[in-house]
């Protein structure tokens, strides 16, 4: 492994920082991170802040330069996530459109579709959801429920989709329904681009346990698409929707400098905070904990590091990212669940009552979905065990 980067490689580093500094919101990089609790002030919050990036050529990094994007190579994509996990960047609301939606729609979707949507995508005009899970299906993809059913010049769509982030302020959703209900259940799926605003499209927002309605059901009533709402083709949706996932290409990257950054953080919550007038961070207990978490997010950094050059010298992702997801996410949960303990009976309060900042206490509720989304530790264990390890296959009920 080669850890250095190149000249150009920081001087794409240093013309970031530079952009950051200029753009970042009045106060952000001073620790006044203020992002609005309501709703809509939130969103219009982050609408504002993709613009920024959209205009700053710091959207789609990676998407060709004649859509928009900056054509930047994995190494900038690495580098863009250390740095805005280092200040600690605003979120990107239009993530599902910009990760995935928009990458797909480049290499598989028609002219018509990219000159539609891929320009939205960028400057957050247009917000995406994903229309995937569904109830009672789990981790299983193939076993949706959701039908869409072609009525002459339409496909006519009826079905729930649940744990759908950002229904509520979507334009739009990347949805499989089944069109065909005959042979292996992986096959008879479409992949098509529903617009969120029309009659027969209902969105429920769902309540999670940290205060937070980022989540929602999706009810699909006699709802419309057109033939020129699919992506790929009829019935091939289980390739389209495998190509969408292959674009997150730098999810894991943005979980591992996130985990460097929460232990920094941790370190100084320990020297803040104090007993009988001594700060945890004199504690031989305390210290003994933090230099724990200090070699783990240190191999977990290095592990990512090993993966990344396999990456790059294979050109595509190997099953070891299912390590770096299983690793990060659940340290990221231990380091939280410390970070509220060492608060004691003052990790219990909310909001304004919280003696220090309660977003320790947000963040650690939050981390119960660490080991969930994205696939749960269960299906990454599964993936080490069967991919990496060469171990049988999992028990099939």
């Amino acid at each position: 492994m080669d850890f250095s980067f190149t000249a150009e490689e920081e001087k794409f580093r240093d013309e970031l920082r530079t952009w950051l500094e200029e753009n970042l919101p009045a106060g952000w990089l001073e620790g006044k991170r203020m992002i609005p609790e309501d709703d809509n002030e939130k969103a219009q919050f982050l609408r504002e802040w993709q613009r920024k990036l959209s205009e700053g050529g710091w959207a789609g990094l990676s998407w060709p330069k004649e859509y928009g994007g900056r054509g930047a190579s994995l190494i900038e994509e690495v580098i863009y996530e250390q740095e805005m996990a280092r200040v600690n960047a605003p979120p990107v609301l239009n993530i599902i459109g910009l990760a995935m939606v928009g990458p797909t729609l480049l290499q598989i979707g028609t002219d018509e579709q990219k000159n539609k949507y891929i320009n939205k995508i960028l400057n957050g005009e247009e917000i995406w959801c994903q229309g995937y899970s569904e109830p009672n299906s789990g981790s299983d993809l193939a076993a949706l429920q959701t039908r869409a059913v072609k009525q002459g010049d339409k496909w006519i769509i009826n079905g729930q989709k649940i744990w759908t982030s950002y229904a509520h302020l979507a334009d739009r959703c990347f949805l499989l329904a089944r069109t065909e209900n005959t042979g292996k259940k992986h096959e008879g799926i479409t992949a098509f681009l529903v617009d969120m605003h029309q009659e027969g499209v209902e969105t429920r927002t769902i309540r999670s346990i940290n205060d937070k309605r980022d989540f929602n059901e999706m009810f699909f009533n006699d709802a419309i698409a057109y033939d020129a709402d699919i992506v790929g083709e009829v019935n091939d949706g289980w390739r389209v929707s495998l190509t969408l996932l292959s674009h997150e290409r730098v999810g894991i990257a943005r979980q591992t400098f996130r985990l460097q950054k929460l232990f920094s953080e941790l370190v100084d919550l320990a020297k803040t905070m104090k007993k009988n007038g001594i700060p945890f961070i004199k504690d031989p207990i305390v210290r003994q904990k933090l230099a724990s978490f200090r070699a783990r997010t240190r191999a977990s950094l290095l592990n990512y590091y090993r993966h990344l050059t396999d990456t790059i010298q294979n050109g595509k992702p190997g099953p070891e990212g299912s390590m770096d997801k299983l690793g990060s996410g659940e340290l990221g949960q231990e380091m939280l669940a410390y970070a509220v303990s060492l608060q004691g009976a003052y990790g219990l309060l909310w909001k304004e009552d919280a003696l220090i900042d309660a977003s320790w206490q947000h963040d650690y509720l939050r981390s119960y979905a660490y080991t969930i989304e994205g696939g749960t530790s269960e299906i990454q264990r599964n993936i080490v065990g069967e991919r990496i390890l060469g171990l049988p296959k999992d028990i099939k009920y």
